[in-house]
């Protein structure tokens, strides 16, 4: 019987929290199915005459460990090979993260790849919302110091966060507008986002969990206090979360636009009943901490609907 493999790219299995970590939670729900784990990060990606291959390690998965796997074996793989391949390694979304969906696309009529990656490049986190405005507060994308100006004396407390910032970096709450900070942020990051500051994130923003189209659960996650950071990795705790009758007709609604554009697994987000933009689709988190709240294992149907 031919085997059944999982490839995975990913980030440094250094960084990994194994108590909430989502790839580690996938992984070991395709291992229980008979899959074997053949795990790389990007730098190790290669096209060759033809052929995408990686140098890989394959992987035994542990649970509840903190010696959470065994490395079997390296090797150089031929990626063609695989059975699914799933894109994991976290943002930032630069220039070789662009390189290796281009890189991988070379694998998809051989290769069911989550997400898509013709699919990741079209669907940029934060910029992909800009068809979504409606369901968003006041947000201007901009360079111009003259119409940032004008959106601070209109909103007056304002988010400032760079278009490819991740885990809630850089992400900055200014009461007015301060030309020295925007002027160095625009120098490093040029386009920024602004948006209206809602107050409410002191009491959480929820994330929604999006498989093959279908809106499959939410959590929230609450700052720590004194911070406006609803990222765990900023100290942001869990909870459990229901969403509103608004919440869920919103969510349904992005959740098809998402399908048609390809997009297996996304992750958005709500703070005080509206999106706040960042539609998360290279590497969504979250299923881990779900399970943990709610004993219902998303990554069962995350499988089973592939």
């Amino acid at each position: 019987m031919q085997k059944k493999i999982l490839a995975i790219q990913g980030s440094s299995l250094s960084r990994v929290n194994v108590e909430t970590d989502t790839t580690l939670f996938l992984a070991l729900e395709a291992q229980k199915r008979g899959y074997q784990i053949y795990y790389y990060e990007p730098q190790n990606l290669s096209f060759i005459d033809g052929k995408v291959v990686a140098k890989c390690f394959y992987l035994t998965f542990f649970e509840n460990t903190k010696k959470f796997f065994k490395i079997n074996k390296k090797l150089n793989f031929d990626l063609s090979k695989a059975k699914v391949l799933l894109i994991r390694n976290e943002p930032p979304f630069n220039q070789q993260y662009i390189n290796t969906t281009f890189i991988l696309e070379h694998l998809v009529k051989k290769v069911k790849i989550i997400n898509h990656p013709k699919s990741i490049r079209e669907v940029p986190e934060k910029l992909f919302s800009i068809r979504l405005t409606k369901y968003m507060p006041s947000t201007l994308i901009s360079e111009n110091l003259e119409e940032i100006k004008d959106f601070f004396k209109t909103n007056k407390k304002v988010i400032v966060k760079p278009i490819n910032s991740y885990s809630g970096n850089e992400v900055l709450l200014l009461n007015s507008f301060n030309s020295k900070i925007i002027t160095r942020y625009i120098k490093k990051h040029n386009h920024i986002i602004f948006q209206k500051f809602l107050p409410k994130i002191s009491k959480g923003d929820k994330r929604v969990f999006v498989i093959n189209g279908k809106v499959k659960g939410s959590i929230a996650r609450v700052p720590k206090k004194g911070s406006i950071l609803s990222n765990m990795s900023k100290g942001a705790a869990a909870e459990i979360s229901k969403l509103t009758k608004q919440e869920m007709r919103i969510s349904k609604q992005v959740a098809i636009l998402l399908k048609q554009h390809n997009i297996y697994f996304a992750g958005i987000d709500f703070i005080q009943g509206q999106l706040i933009g960042d539609i998360n689709v290279t590497s969504p988190t979250g299923l881990a901490t779900h399970y943990s709240l709610t004993k219902v294992n998303l990554a069962k149907y995350f499988w089973d609907s592939l």
